[in-house]
């Protein structure tokens, strides 16, 4: 190239050039460039004059070959794996900082959660593998169990004549490898046997010169280089005699060993305590310290003795504990530990000393009786003590259960004159006593225990036991006077539990007396009502009901005309009581509360559940005089009509209902009967005649595209829904019926298009998006739904349906953990909670199924499905009594959602279908669970 002319170039020198960067300076960081440092920059890291690391170590050469030795051995072919890389360490030079161990730390936690993964799987599959290798190579026992199992046919001939196990003739074949030692010489025999008084073998005989240079077994020889073989004899024969008379016993001839006296010489020999011997040891000089210091101590000696019974020395404890008792004679814990632990023979000669020594102690007596193994020993041991203690109310107790009644009435009147204060005793008297008797029995007991409110309780129940009704009520109420006067606290609880237990006892009248007297004690008069239900309610949930039923006559009387009383009466009366007891108390209830429809109206339902139409057709007329143009009252008479076929009285009461309060509920239960008979052409002619009056009424307009379409009308039915959406755009069964009537024309993109326009009117509704998501899965478009599912999820997060729809769409492996989140987003949701029992169902976890199942019912009875599916899952897997337990169950839940029992009860067809016919119907039809 050719250089630039100098006219352009720059004769200035720039002002940078020859001074210092400024500090912080990187060359090219306005370009992007990124700055570095080396070692020129910043200069070695030693100084010139340190002294080198290495000095010590061998020559460079070596060095570098020894790295690259241990490099190549690291990193050679054989070291390498195609997963996990060389096996060495690459690092191990470099220091191994904070960095280092976090990351060592987060892998180790990562290989934990890995390892848990699969650790059922790996537990499986290494437990199959055990048993395989036990299959292959089983235990020396296990090979001969069969041989075992032959010893029993073995007779007692041929057990005698096995072989013993040191047999000589076996020797031999039994270990042909044995070392083989030279015999005794005869020369020594001889000599022992011709008298001579040799008794100790030179190390240069014969029997010594088989050991090389004059070698000998250390050990066996005396200190003077000579063995005594007439003394080595004398102990093994005094060895073997001891020995023998320990375990052995002669039978016929037949040596064997007795069981009894063996394990116990292995447990004496065998110390029962597992601690450090030095710690006995220090415990017990410790112990014999305290001893010494303070002899007066009694649990020095009781730790003493307790502590030579751990450690198995019994007899020692004894003794220590004997030598306490001289010690101290007035302890009675003393007294008592020696008794323990002495036999019972000699226990009781302690106790006879322990009597004489302390004449009045209840515990001594009472052992000394508990050692006679005769009631007729107890009961002289108990008299005695009650000469010496007559004023114990635990010796009277107890010598009086040994007593038959007769007796036991005798040492009573003595019993309640030495213990005047004991109630157990007065009350225990009074049971045994006449009516007579017992009634003055409880006069005394009052007065000698003026502040023991058992005494009037019981003396009400006897009134009452014996007929004497008027005289419970003043009794309670003398009662809560009398413990008032002489200071007592009159609690509420305790009257009421007291209260409880009369009913519980059979003893009625004295439990409503009990409640009269005490409900309304020290409440003010603000928090009566509620206080008065949360009683009836807690009395209701221990089964007193009379208690409960009390309560709630008090508080009517009280409150007569709070409706909302009646009706908690009311409920409990259908639960808990009788047909008769609940229409008495309706009967009382409609002449307090006229204006209440629900009293009336239950009143005529417990009639006609009895059968008696008449006198339920009676209660609703007069409920029609009491509240004229109730919407309510008129539609019970209709279905009472309509149930009993007497459709012309039902069409009649239809009529006049609509010409004298014609409201929405009113024309549509008119359209529905018509519809209900058949006669379409008359239900739409009303519904038309409905929807000029109610035109934002939706029902109306359902039930109108209902009728048209099963009259074949679909393009009418269609236009209809649309005409209704106008008018009820809010309303989401109008939505998704028109939806699906465009599937049904084959019509997939304009149900989509109405679902998508219902979701706009209706923002964040789970219904609409359920039916879009069933829309696709029933196109066959499954992956569409599962995105779908996922957008109404975000925008409804704690919808159970769409939860309960969600566990089902995702594949058998991950169900379980779409439960999981499901409950965690809906705890207490009926859908979620019916969706876990059918996932439990299909992996046959059939008693958490039932549980679960059971859950379900009780949080939401009013839900129909659960009850289906739990009486389909009892059909197949359950018993006839549960089975029949369920239908009663659900009868009297009475169910009226739930999308699969809908579908079968407001089916047209099935108007007339009992709770029960429904539940076997939807039962029937019910998928199992995959």
């Amino acid at each position: 190239m050719a250089a630039p002319p100098a006219a352009l170039v720059s004769k200035v020198k720039k002002h940078f050039i020859g001074i210092p960067a400024p500090l912080g300076y990187v060359a090219g960081v306005g370009r992007g460039a990124t700055g570095f440092t080396t070692r020129s920059d910043i200069g070695p890291a030693r100084d010139a004059n340190d002294v080198s690391d290495d000095r010590h170590a061998p020559p460079t050469k070596k060095k570098k070959k020894d790295e690259e030795e241990d490099d190549d051995e690291d990193l050679n072919d054989s070291n390498y794996d195609e997963f996990s890389g060389y096996g060495g360490s690459l690092f191990s030079k470099d220091p191994y900082d904070k960095d280092d161990e976090e990351a060592d730390m987060i892998y180790e936690e990562i290989d934990k959660r890995m390892d848990e993964k699969r650790k059922e799987y790996r537990e499986k599959r290494l437990k199959e593998e055990l048993e395989k290798y036990r299959q292959e190579r089983p235990k020396i026992q296990q090979q001969f169990s069969d041989l075992k199992r032959g010893l029993t046919m073995v007779s007692e001939d041929e057990w005698r004549n096995i072989p013993e196990v040191g047999d000589a003739r076996n020797r031999k074949q039994r270990n042909p490898r044995a070392e083989k030692f030279t015999p005794l010489p005869d020369t020594v025999l001889s000599r022992s046997l011709g008298g001579e008084s040799t008794s100790s073998i030179d190390s240069g005989s014969g029997l010594m010169s088989q050991y090389p240079h004059g070698t000998v077994t250390p050990g066996m020889l005396t200190p003077s280089g000579d063995l005594d073989l007439r003394k080595m004899g004398q102990a093994r024969n005094t060895l073997m005699n001891v020995k023998l008379n320990q375990v052995s016993d002669s039978v016929e001839g037949q040596t064997v060993v007795d069981p009894k006296g063996y394990l116990t010489d292995l447990h004496s020999m065998i110390p029962t305590y597992g601690g450090d011997i030095n710690d006995i040891k220090k415990a017990r000089l410790l112990l014999k310290s305290v001893r010494e210091t303070n002899p007066n101590h009694p649990p020095a000696w009781i730790a003493s003795a307790r502590l030579e019974e751990v450690t198995g020395k019994i007899q020692a404890a004894r003794n220590v504990i004997m030598k306490g008792c001289e010690d101290n004679p007035k302890s009675e814990d003393l007294w008592l530990e020696a008794a323990r632990l002495q036999p019972p023979e000699t226990a009781k000669a302690v106790i006879a000393q322990a009597v004489r020594h302390i004449p009045t102690s209840v515990r001594i007596w009472i052992k000394a009786a508990d050692l006679e193994c005769e009631t007729k020993g107890k009961r002289k041991v108990y008299r005695k003590a009650l000469e010496h203690i007559p004023n114990s109310v635990r010796l009277w107790k107890a010598a009086i259960e040994l007593e038959d009644p007769e007796d036991a009435r005798i040492l009573l009147s003595r019993a309640v004159e030495c213990c005047p204060t004991s109630v157990d005793l007065w009350l225990a008297l009074a049971r045994l006593e006449t009516y007579e008797n017992a009634r003055k029995v409880l006069n005394k007991a009052r007065e000698n225990i003026p502040t023991d409110r058992q005494i009037w309780t019981t003396a009400a129940k006897l009134e009452e036991a014996n007929g004497n009704i008027n005289m419970v009520e003043k009794i309670i109420d003398r009662a809560i006077s009398s413990l008032s006067a002489n200071g007592v606290e009159i609690n509420r609880e305790q009257w009421i539990k007291e209260a409880i237990e009369a009913e519980k006892c059979g003893s009625v009248k004295t439990c409503q007396a009990l409640i009269k007297a005490i409900i309304g004690y020290g409440i003010e008069d603000e928090d009566r009502k509620h206080t008065w239900m949360e009683d009836a309610d807690s009395c209701a949930s221990q089964l007193a009901y009379e208690c409960a039923r009390a309560i709630f006559s008090h508080s009517l009387a009280a409150f007569p005309s709070k409706k909302s009383i009646w009706l908690r009466a009311a409920y409990f009366e259908k639960n808990h009581g009788t047909r008769d007891s609940l229409e008495t108390l309706l009967q009382k209830a409609v002449a307090h509360c006229p204006k209440s429809e629900v009293l009336w109206l239950m009143g005529a339902k417990s009639k006609w559940l009895a059968g008696d139409v008449p006198a339920a057709r009676g209660i609703l007329s007069l409920a029609f005089q009491a509240n004229p143009n109730s919407e309510e009252i008129w539609l019970a008479a209709v279905k009472l009509e309509s149930e009993n076929s007497e459709f012309d009285r039902a069409r009649r009461l239809l009529s006049k209902a609509r010409a004298s309060a014609p409201t929405p509920r009113v024309m549509m239960k008119s359209a529905k009967l018509e519809w209900c008979l058949n006669n379409l052409d008359t239900a739409l002619q009303i519904l038309e005649e409905a929807l000029v009056k109610f035109p934002d009424y939706a029902k109306l307009w359902l039930m109108k595209g209902q009728i048209e379409e099963q009259q074949g009308d679909v393009d009418r039915a269609h236009e209809t829904f649309n005409s209704a959406l106008k008018k009820c755009p809010s309303s989401i069964p109008l939505w998704i019926w028109l939806a699906r009537l465009d599937e049904k024309r084959k019509m997939l993109t304009k149900a989509r298009s109405v679902l998508e326009k219902g979701r706009l009117k209706n923002p964040h509704n789970p219904e609409l998006w359920l039916e879009a998501i069933r829309i696709e899965f029933r196109a066959g478009m499954r992956d569409i739904a599962n995105t779908m599912m996922a957008k109404a999820l975000q925008e409804c997060p704690n919808a159970g349906i769409l939860w309960s729809e969600a566990i089902f769409l995702e594949a058998r492996p991950q169900r379980k953990t779409k439960s999981v989140d499901a409950l965690k987003k809906c705890e207490h949701d009926v859908n979620v909670l019916l969706a876990v029992s059918k996932l439990f169902w299909s992996e046959r976890k059939l008693q958490k199924c039932r549980e679960w199942f059971n859950r379900t019912v009780k949080i939401d009875p009013d839900f129909g499905d659960a009850w289906a599916y739990f009486y389909r899952f009892e059909v197949l897997h359950g018993t006839e009594e549960v089975q029949q337990d369920i239908k009663k169950r659900c009868i009297a839940a009475e169910p009226h959602h739930g999308e699969a029992w809908c579908i079968v009860s407001k089916n047209i067809n099935n108007w007339r279908l009992t709770t029960e016919n429904v539940l076997m119907l939807v039962a029937k039809d019910l998928p199992i669970p995959i």
